[in-house]
């Protein structure tokens, strides 16, 4: 028995060549889950405490901040591994120039996404939960990592794009947007029976949805043609959310015309029969 195990020469073998390199992967990933539940429970904050707009800024800097630990881990342990195989990782550094220009060359678009990560966040140009659109494409910031965003549009479907070619984005949710709705009245009604019922909708809905930052506003007649005279109202809105009041105001406008009898005209076709 002795000799067949002296036969494998497992004396010759370096075992801290073969089992180092394992030892350093485990404590790697054990050192990223820790890391990044401690990094996550650091920044664990109630949206309500602290508001929306700084919570996504946290979660955005959460997917950030576990981008850079990730990668920063896997650096350290590929030298580990390296430094246990017999490779000098001081001359490593000491190339680490030459390395950078090779490199640079070969991963271009790498080192473009990055760069443009980090640009997005420190220019604030949109954070997770932001909506945004990109050639076209229009949605809700699901992920933002060094190298891509992805971005979910209302459908469900996913776009994810690389950081350097998000050049032109446009962002929905930093400024406030403005609720607008336009109606018609038949001639036959006076101006000021119309404008009275506007005002009337504009007292019923004044302070009563969340989404709205300001009064209605009752502007007045903006076109008359051949149909009937339009009239406009608008509000001040948070950002992107005048849908919801626009759908508001046009259905209290139809609730108020109604009972003041204000008749909003369409189209009619008058067929004569020979």
């Amino acid at each position: 028995m002795d000799v067949f195990i002296d036969s494998l020469g497992l004396d010759a073998v370096n075992w801290k060549q073969v089992f180092f390199p394992f030892i350093y992967i485990i404590i790697g990933v054990l050192a990223y889950k820790l890391l990044s539940a401690l990094f996550k429970v650091f920044l664990r904050f109630d949206p309500k405490r602290v508001g929306e707009e700084n919570y996504q800024k946290l979660s955005t800097a959460h997917t950030l901040g576990t981008n850079i630990l990730k990668y920063l881990i896997t650096f350290v342990v590929i030298l580990l591994m390296l430094a246990s195989y017999g490779v000098d990782v001081g001359s490593i550094f000491a190339g680490l120039g030459v390395f950078t220009v090779v490199a640079g060359l070969a991963l271009q678009d790498f080192a473009k996404d990055i760069v443009a990560g980090l640009s997005i966040l420190s220019e604030g140009q949109y954070k997770v939960g932001d909506l945004i659109e990109v050639d076209g494409f229009k949605g809700r910031v699901i992920f933002l990592g060094l190298k891509t965003t992805k971005i979910r549009n209302y459908r469900g479907k996913v776009k994810i794009i690389a950081n350097r070619k998000l050049d032109t984005v446009i962002n929905h949710t930093q400024e406030n947007t403005l609720a607008q709705v336009e109606i018609q009245s038949a001639y036959k009604h006076n101006p000021e029976e119309v404008e009275a019922a506007l005002n009337a909708v504009k007292k019923r809905l004044d302070g009563t949805m969340e989404q709205m930052e300001g009064e209605i506003n009752v502007l007045g007649i903006t076109d008359m043609d051949t149909n009937g005279i339009t009239w406009r109202v608008n509000c001040l809105c948070k950002p992107y959310k005048h849908f919801a009041v626009q759908r508001a105001i046009r259905r209290e406008i139809l609730n108020e015309f109604k009972r003041s009898k204000i008749e909003i005209p369409f189209s009619q076709v008058t067929i004569h029969k020979v």
